[in-house]
């Protein structure tokens, strides 16, 4: 198969980021029940901590606050289906915050390695923003999705949105943003703004680590752009 990711995309797949104040529950379930290897726990600051899982290349994050968090919202990412060899038919699971999760055999609705949900208000929203604003592929395994290399993003058509957005917050419970790994941070963010992308947070360097910003689909939601220095090289705006 041809790969149409776009030049831009420094990393075959999509990273996914959740925020929780159950740590000891959370890791049980997504360590034990869903299968997630963990990495290692990385310090943000502010009493964050970072808890990172692999899935073949893709982080999960689950982003532990010391400090109480307010309830998730409405719409948003609604739910991350994980394809894996030992699942022999689709399972539905939800996690202690009520994230839902699938598991799924590779290859069931095109998912051969992960897939977010994501609600919108209408296929146009969905690929005015994640098509024709970010540039990735249309996928024709799904009626309404994109594919970020081995990852899919599949839009969940909702026409009440069109009357509510996502909380300008993003830390709050539940699943709250995705993580692309771009080559330059900043082209990229540029190009999302204009093409009619909302910024969520404009471009930083992290240290030697990474330069990050952060743009909002036409629901609000929230996604990271990370030009992280193990892959790319450089930090280099």
């Amino acid at each position: 198969m041809t790969d149409t990711s776009p030049a831009w995309l420094a990393k075959d797949c999509l990273d996914v980021g959740v925020f929780t104040n159950r740590l000891d529950e959370m890791l049980a379930f997504w360590q034990q029940e869903v299968g997630l290897p963990f990495d290692h726990m990385l310090p943000l600051g502010g009493g964050l901590r970072q808890h990172r899982h692999d899935h073949q290349g893709s982080v999960f994050k689950l982003n532990h606050s010391r400090d109480p968090l307010p309830p998730g919202t409405d719409g948003g990412y609604l739910r991350l289906i994980i394809a894996r060899d030992s699942i022999t038919a689709p399972t539905e699971l939800t996690d202690p915050d009520g994230n839902r999760v699938g598991l799924v055999p590779p290859g069931h609705d095109g998912i051969t390695q992960w897939a977010i949900e994501v609600a919108t208000p209408s296929r146009q929203a969905f690929l005015a923003f994640y098509h024709d604003a970010l540039g990735l592929p249309v996928a024709d395994t799904h009626p309404c999705a994109v594919a970020c290399g081995r990852s899919l993003i599949l839009g969940h058509i909702d026409p009440a949105l069109t009357a509510r957005t996502e909380s300008a917050d993003m830390a709050r419970i539940g699943y709250r943003y995705t993580t692309l790994q771009v080559d330059k941070v900043d082209r990229v963010h540029a190009q999302v703004l204009a093409a009619g992308g909302t910024e969520g947070r404009a471009p930083a360097t992290l240290g030697k680590t990474a330069r990050i910003s952060f743009v909002r689909d036409g629901s609000g939601n929230w996604m990271e752009l990370s030009q992280r220095a193990s892959i790319t090289g450089s930090l280099e705006p």
